[in-house]
Formats: C-alpha cells, structure tokens, sequence
C-alpha cells in the first residue's frame, strides 16, 4: 500500500492512486476508442455519410485521443503535469462525444484515471462534468426525452465516486492502524531490550555482592584482626593473613569469572547478541548521514569476546572509511553465521580504488607519513590476530567489497 509520504512525493494524489491498474486502464480506453470510431464508421461514414458531420474530424479527434492517452505514461507524475494532462483528455473526449455518441463509453475508463490522478474534490468535479457531457450526448440522439438517459449515468457516477471514496477512508485508515502498530512494536522491542539490560545488571550486581563483596569483607576483617594481635598472638595473626590471602585468591577468580562472562564494551547493553550489536554500529553509522542497512543470516549464539569486538570494530572502521572516502549511495553489512565461522560482508557503490597488494602498501605508507591511523592494514591484523582472512575486492569505480571470515571457537588459530 502507497503511504500519503511516498504518493504525494511521486505527485500522485488520487484516492485510486495505490491501485496499481494504470496500463490496464490505458488497454482499456485505447480498445473503446477504437470500437467507437468503428462504428462510427459503419453507421455515419460508409451507411448514412448524410447525417453525420464530416467523417474525417471524428476519425482524426479518435486518433487524437487515442495518441493523448498513450502519452500518459510520459507525463511527469511531479507538479501540475497530471492534471495538465487530465484536461486535455477530457476537452478532446468532450468534443469527440458531442458530435459523435459513440465515444461515450470511454468515460468509464477515463473516470477512473481522472480518481487515479486528481485529489478527491477535483475529481468529482471532473467526473460530475463528464456525466454531464454523456447525458447530453445521448438526449441529442434520442428521439425523445428518456428520463434513464439522465439517471442512469448520475447514478453509476454517484455509486463509484461514493464507493471509491469509502475505499480511500478505509485504506487511510487501515495505514495509520499498520504505523501504529509498527510503531508500538518498536517501543515494546525497545521496553524488552531496556528490562533485559536491567535484569543483566541486577543479576551482575548480586553476583558480586554474594562473592566477591562477601570475600572483601572477609578480607578486612581477617586483616583487621591480624593488626591487632600482631604483637601478642603473632602465629595467629600470620594464620590470619594466610587466610585473607586466600580468599584474595578466590575473589580475584571470582572477578575474573562475572569478567569472562560480561560482554566486551562493544556489545554493551546488548545481552550478548552480536547481531543487535552490529545492527546498533549500522544505526549509528545511518544516523550521521551514511546510507547504510544491515542483514543477518543464521543465529550467531555464543560468540567469544575478542572475536565479537574484532567484528564491531571493523564495521566501525570499515564505515567510517566508506563514510571519509567512498561516496556511496549505498552500503550494505551482512552478518553470516555458520557451524564454525562467521561471515562479515560489506559492501558500498562508491568510488572504489586499487585493491592490488601493492597499492594497498602504498596507501599505507601514505596513512603512517601523513600521521593517520591504520586504515585497512589495522583491520587486517586485528582479523589475522584472531586466525581469521580478509578479502578486499575493489576498482575505482566499480563499489568495493570487504569479507572477513573469523573462526567461532576462541582457541582457534
């Protein structure tokens, strides 16, 4: 469905403009032509050539018409082009149905191109002269007043400005209930994420008040009470330190384990999910302008630490350097998850440049003289440092690709 957005920046502002039927209108209206010039023909030209006026201006009005609505798909659909064209349309139709009848039929489908283009006002208005110029058309050739020459076209006129009209309402309506809805799913995803970063840290927080709060007042007091008998019960004392000591011991392994299972700075907040951690990089990176989206295929799981901040650092890196040199119009991160490895791509239709090894060596020497940070040669250690590859595909021209494989198990070199 057409968002009032996206009809009235294609200049399109008809209540049958998201109906996507324009081609079968235009089939429509260029077929009626035809068969009315046909009969024309036959009842006027070749039968009764006296009565009617003369043959060649309704033959070349037809043509006429039939050319004007072919060029429908040609007309800008921005600023007053649509209803340029919608006037000149009707005027040449009007005419060709005074002096020829025959060509009233072609009011149906020139209606509803008139609702495809025209606001609903407008439209109505144009629509209400249209019935009008049948009516007339017809009570000329009758050869006397019949009162369903007049209703019959007021009323279908009526039925399908009012029918389409309820149409409109309810497609109006039935979009604001989908953005709605969008946007609460939004705000309950963001509730989610914000109750799951809260109960993390309420889980950390005992965690370290049952360990290592408990091991550091046990400290303090063994220590307290070591300085205090250090002269009269040295044994003791010294028993005291040993103690304080090893429960130093056990709250050092106790803080490097909640460490070990916090997740790297990078991923903060996220609950340890390296997709939305990524995702949250691209946001950030399309906030500051950049025209960047993001794809993720298969469920990363558990991903260990050096890995999951060596991929949310050279997203960042690599989008930066797209946003600094690349001007793209488009840039695109994907995130592959697989048994054993996983899968960065990103990919920008920029300007490119040389990916041959030896430029690339070039361009870093460049970067070091100039006292700049280490660009694609920094990605590509941290990426090797972690038994991973990196694979730069680019010309000038022609986009650049980056594809970085990590292995998924920490140990792994």
């Amino acid at each position: 469905m057409t968002t009032p957005a996206a009809s009235e920046s294609d200049g399109v502002r008809g209540i049958l403009a998201p109906v996507r039927f324009g081609p079968a209108l235009q089939v429509v209206l260029i077929v009626l032509i035809a068969v009315s010039a046909v009969r024309y023909v036959l009842r006027h030209v070749i039968g009764e050539a006296e009565r009617g006026p003369s043959g060649a201006i309704v033959l070349t009005g037809a043509v006429l018409l039939a050319v004007v609505a072919l060029l429908q798909r040609f007309v800008p659909r921005r600023g007053a082009w649509p209803a340029a064209w919608t006037l000149v349309v009707c005027v040449l139709w009007a005419v060709l149905t005074l002096i020829a009848p025959s060509f009233a039929w072609c009011a149906v489908p020139l209606a509803f191109a008139v609702l495809q283009i025209l606001p609903f006002w407008p439209a109505t208005a144009v629509v209400t002269g249209m019935t009008a110029v049948v009516i007339v058309a017809e009570l000329r050739i009758a050869a006397q007043f019949d009162p369903t020459i007049v209703a019959g076209p007021i009323g279908i006129a009526f039925a399908t400005i009012v029918a389409y009209r309820a149409l409109d309402r309810e497609a109006t309506a039935r979009q604001q209930l989908l953005d709605e809805l969008t946007s609460t799913q939004a705000d309950l995803s963001a509730a989610q994420h914000r109750a799951g970063a809260l109960t993390e840290r309420a889980r950390l927080s005992r965690e370290i008040h049952d360990s290592v709060g408990q091991d550091l007042s046990s400290i303090n007091l063994l220590l307290q009470a070591a300085e205090q008998g250090w002269e009269r019960r040295p044994d003791a004392a010294r028993d005291q330190v040993r103690a304080a000591a090893d429960t130093a011991r056990s709250a050092l392994d106790e803080v490097r384990r909640v460490v070990r299972d916090l997740a790297p700075t990078e991923l903060d907040g996220t609950a340890g999910s390296l997709r939305v951690a990524v995702e949250r990089v691209v946001t950030d990176a399309a906030q500051q302008g950049l025209a960047v989206e993001f794809r993720s295929h298969g469920e990363a799981g558990d991903v260990p630490l050096p890995v999951a901040s060596a991929i949310i650092r050279t997203v960042r890196g690599a989008l930066a350097n797209v946003a600094e040199h690349a001007k793209a119009t488009r840039t695109v991160v994907s995130l592959t998850a697989q048994p054993d490895e996983l899968r960065l791509d990103i990919r920008d239709d920029g300007v490119g440049f040389d990916a041959r090894p030896a430029a690339l060596r070039a361009r870093a020497q460049q970067r070091r003289s100039a006292g700049r940070g280490r660009g694609i040669q920094g990605i590509e250690e941290r990426i090797a440092a972690l038994g991973g590859t990196l694979t730069i595909e680019s010309a000038p021209g022609e986009g650049t690709t980056l594809s970085a494989v990590f292995p998924v198990h920490e140990g792994e070199r």
